[in-house]
């Protein structure tokens, strides 16, 4: 049994199906995609003209519309995540010791609509036109700055860069933070803002985006046969973590238990995973171990499932290594066939998704699962919410790089 056990007491998110909590959840629960034809900016020249924007996102509702000219929209997302997180919570920073409060936030690219800008300022009008606020803008690490600042969060406060594990790994590391006694609350999670023309240039050169142009709602189809790349998508989630008699002591509610955490490295192939899924087995057994738990405790995979081809194999084959005979009877299921990737940030936010499946007994649906594939066999719970009591869930979050993270969450009793 832990010394110091970390509960999850506020949760909130920016994503393509909604920008607060209940939106999300009413979603993922209805089976609604988040994707549509990009509107940020013009994709003619592309050939994949999809994504997973977040609409009617306002920042003037949290900032001021001049502080906010002075950030990029990934830093945008983390503080509207992270304040409903904290309101959520309940948690009273002026009744709290700021040094035993820490932010990590996680960001898999950084400011890179900032970047765009600022470059083309560069080349079509000089150096000299280039902001001074483009370096700060840029840094994956300055949402968790902001984040510290405007509440005054004195305690461990940096950011987390693995690609599409860097919100897992934010999650993690502030796990381990409360259980070092570094804090006794972390506001963790990731965020993540890419829709333009130079980062979709480069994912569609790598051919990893889905070009189902024509159908972006069906777009993005883990595990079906037919999926042919992920969609991009956009937004932040973020969580509050709080050691356990911490949160008791202010009567806090307790959503759920974040009971372990399992980092592996693939050491293979900067974009492809590991053939036998040996990392992603690692890393979801060393969770399990944490949390004292075994196979047979799962009652729920959050899978990181993101519509290419070589993922959904992959996962799919370490879930069955991993889990034997039961791999056939627990259910996974994939979010981002509702919302895309969102990179860095998709770690969070499902970790978020998770948490309210363990809170209300459904598992939403991987949507577009239509046509069988013999090598993804499982049960991925096709295109309807599925009531299920659900005490113990894992959530996979795997990068480029070969990063593989799984958390786990039990109900909190």
């Amino acid at each position: 049994m832990r010394e110091r056990r970390v509960v999850v007491t506020g949760i909130g998110v920016v994503t393509p199906l909604g920008n607060d909590v209940d939106s999300f959840w009413q979603g993922l629960y209805q089976g609604v995609s988040g994707v549509d034809h990009i509107t940020k900016f013009d994709p003619e020249n592309l050939p994949s003209k999809i994504a997973g924007e977040v609409k009617g996102f306002d920042i003037s509702k949290y900032i001021d519309p001049k502080e906010a000219r002075r950030m990029d929209e990934f830093t945008h997302y983390a503080i509207a995540a992270a304040d409903q997180a904290i309101q959520f919570s309940g948690l009273n920073a002026n009744q709290e010791d700021p040094h035993r409060i820490g932010v990590i936030i996680g960001c898999g690219i950084g400011g890179m609509i900032t970047y765009h800008i600022e470059h083309k300022k560069l080349l079509d009008k000089g150096p000299k036109r280039v902001s001074p606020f483009f370096i700060p803008m840029m840094i994956p690490d300055i949402a968790a700055g902001h984040v510290s600042i405007r509440h005054g969060f004195q305690g461990p406060n940096y950011s987390s860069v693995s690609a599409c594990a860097s919100g897992a790994h934010a999650l993690g590391l502030g796990l381990m933070h409360i259980e070092r006694n570094d804090a006794d609350v972390m506001v963790v999670g990731g965020a993540e803002g890419v829709i333009t023309e130079m980062s979709f240039a480069g994912f569609c050169s790598a051919r990893t985006l889905s070009s189902r142009n024509d159908e972006p709602q069906r777009a993005s189809r883990p595990f079906d046969k037919e999926r042919d790349g992920f969609v991009i998508g956009e937004g932040a989630g973020i969580v509050v973590l709080e050691e356990l008699s911490h949160a008791k002591k202010r009567g806090a509610k307790i959503l759920a238990e974040f009971s372990g955490i399992g980092f592996t490295g693939d050491a293979y192939h900067i974009t492809a995973p590991h053939s036998s899924g040996d990392g992603a087995i690692r890393a979801m057994k060393l969770a399990l171990e944490d949390a004292e738990a075994d196979i047979g405790d799962v009652d729920y995979i959050n899978a990181h499932g993101t519509s290419t081809a070589l993922n959904d194999k992959t996962e799919t084959l370490a879930i069955k290594t991993l889990f034997g005979d039961r791999a056939y009877k627990t259910p996974i299921s994939s979010n981002k066939s509702m919302f895309g990737h969102l990179l860095g940030a998709t770690g969070a936010v499902e970790f978020v998704a998770t948490i309210l499946s363990i809170q209300n007994n459904v598992i939403p649906p991987t949507l577009n699962y239509e046509n069988f594939d013999p090598e993804c066999d499982l049960d991925y719970v096709p295109n309807e919410a599925r009531k299920a009591t659900i005490n113990l869930a894992i959530s996979n979050s795997f990068g480029f790089g070969g990063h593989n993270v799984c958390a786990c969450i039990k109900r909190f009793c």
